[in-house]
Parts: C-alpha cells; structure tokens; sequence
C-alpha cells in the first residue's frame, strides 16, 4: 500500500464507488478481507480515500464485487488517474498538505462560491497584492516560501482560462476594499483587476456592503465547491487550520449561508460602482503620496 495520498476527487470517487459496490452486494469488511486478504482497517482506508490501492488489490476488490468487464476497465483508468499529478503539482509539494488538497479539488471542480471577509478572493488577486498579501498574514515565511506560494497563487487562476473555465462566484465583505494592502497603487489596481475580472460571463463578483449590517459571512471566510458528477465539498480556512468538510448537514448549512449572502450583498453593477470609487479613492492618495 502507498503512503496516504492527497484525496482527489478522482481518488474519492473511487473510493466512493469501491464502498458502493461492496454495499450492493450486502458484503462486510471482514468478508472482503478474508477474500481477498486486505486487512479490514486497509480496506476502509481505501473506502474512505486515506489510500491509494495497488493494481492488484483493486483488481482482487473487483473480482469480489463480479463488476462487468467495462466496469473493471472504468475503474482501473480511475485508479490510473488518480495517480496523475495536479497541474501546479511543483508548486502543492512545497505547501501545507490541507491547502495542496483544496488547489487539487479547486481543478477538478465545475464551479466555486467563493466568500472572503478580510481579503480578495485567491482566484482574483493580481500578483502584487498575493505579494502583499502573503507575508502580511504569515510574516514568518521566508522569502523564499513567499515566493513559491504567489507562484501557487498564480498559476491557480489558470483554471478561470480556456474552453471550459471554472465558474467563478465570489463575495467579499466591503472591509477587503478598505484595507490597503500593499499601499494605495497596489490597491486601486487590485480593483481595477476586479471590475475587469467581472466582464467574464463565468466570474461573478459581489461585495457586502457596510450598510447591509450583520450578516452569516461575519464568522469567516469560507467557499464551497460544485463537482460534476461529485458531491460539494467545503473548505474553511481559519486560524486554528484548514477543514474540509463533507456531511450532508454542514453541507446545507453552508450553501445556505451563501445563498443569503448572496441576497444580502450589492448585485454586480451596484458592486462595479462601489468598485470605481474606492480605486479612484486609492488614487488619489497614491497622487498625494499618503499612505
């Protein structure tokens, strides 16, 4: 058995199929081990995408569950699959295995509901307010470690490119806008970027505005992620680490929140305005030079 893989979706997919099959088929762990001879504990590490298997212990899996030819042929190329690197696979190496995770999901997801309460969403920073940004809220990275998270950074947005982009929908609190990150120049491009990232049919972006008062997003930043043939996942990035979280309720929970916040918050013209006048705000102190 391989050491623990990162769980991509192809590998939960497996492993969601595996655990289905051996349901159908009202078959115990303790049967399929003495079976096949994969302990119980391997097997439900498997089932639960903590493993990666061999060739040919899913091939012993799949001989137990009698799976059709063309079944046995899908699920070899899945096992292949999820082997495959990720794109930025140079840049996950070097970062916290939770955050290399989401970055291997957020490629492999048909759709993003994006919700930040003290930054620009990820996807949509320009590379000098990454480069801000960064060190600004982990100042005991190295120079070095910086760098290669705004390259990671970075080379994520590419999934906001080509035939078949990532459907892109992003809120922000107003107190992103108003915290200059970076000085005022790095600012008023930052929103310039933003009014020019929402001309793109697949990138909405909204901003919760001051006057809207209390609302769900005030107990962090979250984002929930669409699959195509997979269920949501959610990911929260917090101060005491990063969660991934997959139970039906927490699931609603949060789709709930963000369907508020999406009424809650200024609709994407009103959102454009507010957008133009704080960078125009930036400007004018960058002209002044007050910091």
């Amino acid at each position: 058995m391989s050491a623990r893989p990162r769980p991509t979706i192809r590998l939960r997919r497996l492993a969601g199929t595996l655990c289905r099959l051996r349901a159908e088929r009202e078959l115990s762990r303790d049967y399929v081990s003495e079976k096949t001879g994969i302990n119980p504990a391997t097997l439900y590490r498997i089932e639960t995408a903590r493993a990666r298997p061999q060739v040919r212990t899913l091939d012993a899996l799949l001989a137990v569950y009698e799976v059709t030819d063309d079944q046995h042929a899908a699920l070899m190329k899945l096992l292949r699959d999820a082997a495959f690197p990720g794109l930025l696979q140079p840049y996950t190496d070097d970062l916290p295995e939770e955050y290399g995770t989401y970055i291997e999901f957020e490629q492999e997801a048909r759709s993003v509901w994006n919700y930040q309460s003290l930054y620009v969403p990820g996807l949509l920073q320009t590379e000098e307010y990454a480069r801000a940004v960064i060190p600004g809220g982990m100042p005991s990275l190295t120079r070095a470690e910086v760098d290669r998270r705004v390259q990671a950074r970075i080379e994520r947005q590419a999934v906001l490119q080509g035939d078949d982009p990532l459907r892109l929908w992003a809120i922000c609190d107003e107190a992103a806008l108003h915290r200059a990150v970076g000085g005022p120049m790095v600012m008023r491009d930052q929103l310039l970027h933003l009014i020019n990232a929402m001309e793109s049919p697949h990138v909405t972006f909204q901003v919760v505005d001051f006057a809207a008062g209390a609302h769900p997003g005030m107990h962090g930043s979250f984002v929930v992620m669409n699959f195509a043939d997979d269920p949501q996942v959610v990911y929260i990035d917090s101060m005491a680490g990063d969660r991934f979280l997959e139970e039906d309720a927490e699931l609603r929970r949060y789709t709930g929140f963000y369907e508020h916040l999406r009424a809650l918050a200024l609709n994407p013209d009103a959102t454009r305005r507010l957008l133009t006048r704080v960078a125009g705000q930036y400007q004018a102190r960058g002209e002044t030079g007050d910091d």
